[in-house]
């Protein structure tokens, strides 16, 4: 079973709005069993529009359109579909009298524009939208099936799940796609080809290994595919067990786990708290922690302690090792930790100090010179990386890695996971 997902607005062309619907839309899609083959997108005229259609249904079972069919005159993907499918436009009483009742409590004008809404094609079928004034339809032909939906991703969503996919359900018979993500940290891709080499040589030939890099981890998606679905997704777990004794304390966890995520819910278990001490990072760990809900079972607090008076008032840092060390240091790094940790109350204390950039760099601390410390219950430690010229790019990969420090104390790595740093 093949679909293809077609974006409608000038909008997504010139770059004015990032196309989010497509990726979510693929994703449920996915998970029902359907194989995307394509997303298009095309601009508001009539032409571009028919010609995805067309092409669309030439080759695919299921099309999903997304866009143009607001109120206003740029709006006219239902326009088109109406004329691509030899029908007319009339009035549907429902959507007119939702779309009346909907302005009266928004207190908008019913005017002729919102009264057009109600327009349909007389023979598709329309799918009510609670969330908006645009209604989704549907269209078949040839045993294919077309989907016209709002483009604000609310409406659209709530429509895809409320009615787009029962219908679906009841429509096709789907067989099931199997999908799991792991992700990892710490290795470079062609790194870590290598040395899962031979675990990827060894999986069954049903099961499809993904790479899918970004600057901050890798994820290694498998997949199944028209297969028994309970089988395979227990087949996937039994791989990704072998995968994690291939690199031990590479997997951070599944799907959409985040460095943050993992340490995290490794605290909430264990019952343990951790507070951040940060110069370079300005503040960064304490907003990836505290943008996760329920980050306060575990995140005691930060401080941001740009300056060396600030480290040494709030952090007690020691004012002869800021001036014979620097600021960029192993002993000032360790002591913000420790001073954090003490300061907070909290478990663990997680610390950052370095040159972010692009200016204030030397021969011996060049520009992406961070050091990072944990101070724990028993003992500190830290360790110095240097990335690149970048400046956000320095924050984040300084950010992460002192994140994953603590996660590799907490996984029980041995020597703290400092032999798995690679850099």
């Amino acid at each position: 079973m093949q679909a293809e997902i077609i974006t409608i607005g000038d909008e997504i062309l010139i770059g004015q709005i990032v196309d989010t619907n497509s990726a979510w839309i693929g994703e449920k899609l996915n998970a029902a069993g359907i194989k995307i083959h394509r997303i298009t997108s095309v601009s508001d005229r009539a032409e571009p529009i028919s010609e995805a259609v067309t092409q669309a249904l030439s080759h695919s079972d299921i099309v999903i359109c997304t866009g143009g069919l607001g109120p206003t005159k740029d709006d006219i993907t239902k326009h088109t579909l109406a004329r691509l499918f030899g029908m007319k436009l009339v009035r549907n009483e429902a959507v007119y009298e939702q779309v009346r009742a909907m302005t009266a409590v928004r207190h908008i004008d019913f005017n002729e524009l919102n009264q057009g809404q109600a327009l349909v094609p007389d023979g598709c079928t329309v799918l009510p939208n609670r969330c908006g004034t645009a209604p989704g339809m549907w269209f078949e032909r040839d045993g294919k099936v077309l989907v016209s939906l709002p483009g604000v991703p609310f409406e659209m969503k709530t429509l895809i799940g409320e009615q787009v996919l029962p219908r679906l359900y009841e429509h096709f018979r789907f067989d099931a796609i199997v999908h799991k993500t792991a992700i990892t940290y710490g290795l470079a891709e062609s790194i870590l080809a290598e040395t899962i080499a031979d675990w990827e040589n060894a999986l069954p030939a049903y099961l499809h290994l993904a790479y899918l890099p970004s600057a901050m981890n890798i994820r290694l998606r498998l997949s199944a595919y028209d297969v028994d679905g309970q089988q395979a997704a227990a087949e996937i777990d039994r791989q990704f067990a072998l995968l994690d004794q291939a690199i031990p304390y590479r997997i951070i966890g599944y799907g959409d786990a985040t460095l943050e995520s993992a340490v995290g819910e490794l605290l909430r278990v264990r019952g343990e708290t951790v507070a951040a001490a940060e110069s370079c990072t300005g503040g960064n760990i304490a907003h990836r922690f505290t943008a996760l809900p329920g980050a306060s079972d575990y995140f005691r607090g930060g401080v941001v302690a740009y300056s060396n008076d600030v480290k040494t008032a709030l952090l007690g840092v020691n004012a002869d090792d800021l001036n014979r060390c620097g600021a960029v240091s192993r002993p000032v790094a360790e002591q913000m930790a420790t001073g954090v940790r003490k300061a907070t109350g909290a478990t663990y204390g997680i610390a950052t100090t370095g040159i972010a950039g692009p200016t204030g760099g030397t021969p011996d601390k060049p520009v992406g010179t961070v050091w990072m410390a944990v101070s724990g219950p028993d003992e500190t430690y830290s360790i110095r990386m240097v990335f690149g010229s970048l400046r956000s790019q320095n924050i984040e990969r300084a950010s992460s890695n002192a994140i994953n420090l603590l996660r590799l104390r907490l996984c029980g790595a041995p020597g703290n996971g400092l032999w798995t740093i690679r850099y």
